[in-house]
């Protein structure tokens, strides 16, 4: 398991506007399961992307709406992991770990839709009162059948 400075790795760019400094992501390099011969063995070439939303320099909203996001995934803390073992080399699965991150900060950044109620028409009203009378009418001859002497 090796652990790495990042000081000398470049930022994270997720806009044009937003930028997440590099000492704000932690990798931990671990060895990866499944195919690749003695490699496997040898060489730590998974990746563990660690960053917390809570102390990052992201705008308020955006924190919020990415903890909303993905509330599931964070840990008590705060952080994110995200775990990126699909290719058999440390670059390329460390690319493909900021590039996940990155694409769910750029979901946070997207504002929600405002929601506009609508109310149902005539038509819609009026089938609805229809079905309610025919289910209420089945039902009522559910009844007991009376006796007539």
């Amino acid at each position: 398991m090796t652990i790495m400075d990042h000081s000398s790795d470049r930022d994270l760019h997720i806009s044009e506007s937003i930028t997440l400094p590099a000492w704000e992501l932690s990798e931990k390099f671990v060895r990866a399961s499944g195919p690749g011969g003695q490699n496997v063995n040898k060489v730590s070439t998974a990746v563990q992307l660690r960053w917390n939303v809570t102390r990052s320099a992201l705008p308020a909203a955006v924190k919020t709406r990415f903890k909303r996001l993905w509330k599931t995934r964070l840990t008590q803390e705060g952080d994110i992991i995200i775990d990126a073992r699909s290719h058999r080399s440390q670059a390329l699965n460390r690319e493909a770990a900021r590039k996940r991150l990155v694409e769910m900060i750029a979901k946070a950044l997207l504002p929600p839709k405002r929601r506009i109620p609508t109310r149902p028409g005539r038509g819609a009203i009026e089938r609805r009162i229809e079905s309610k009378k025919r289910r209420s009418d089945l039902k009522s001859k559910r009844g007991r059948v009376k006796e007539t002497d």
